[in-house]
């Protein structure tokens, strides 16, 4: 099942590892802000806005800045396994 995640891009549910809510992170927070520069070092970070980012979606193979909020990608994931 492919989840829709912002812009154009829908990735497999069963690839998504993580979903981080953007809005929490602190900018003492090295762990993460360390994780997306990495990301974007190696080119695997992706915008899916030029708006306020939402969310931080990790997949197996990538990274995205979506404006989709956790709590909606949460529900349409969980819609998903439900049908």
């Amino acid at each position: 099942m492919y989840v829709h995640i912002g812009g154009e891009v829908s990735v497999l549910a069963q690839s998504i590892t993580s979903i981080i809510n953007f809005e929490n992170i602190l900018p003492t927070q090295k762990d993460i802000t360390e994780f997306l520069r990495t990301e974007e070092d190696n080119n695997r970070l992706q915008y899916l806005t030029e708006d306020i980012p939402r969310a931080i979606v990790v997949t197996r193979d990538r990274t995205y800045i979506s404006p989709i909020s956790p709590a909606v990608l949460k529900k349409r994931i969980e819609k998903g396994v439900l049908t």
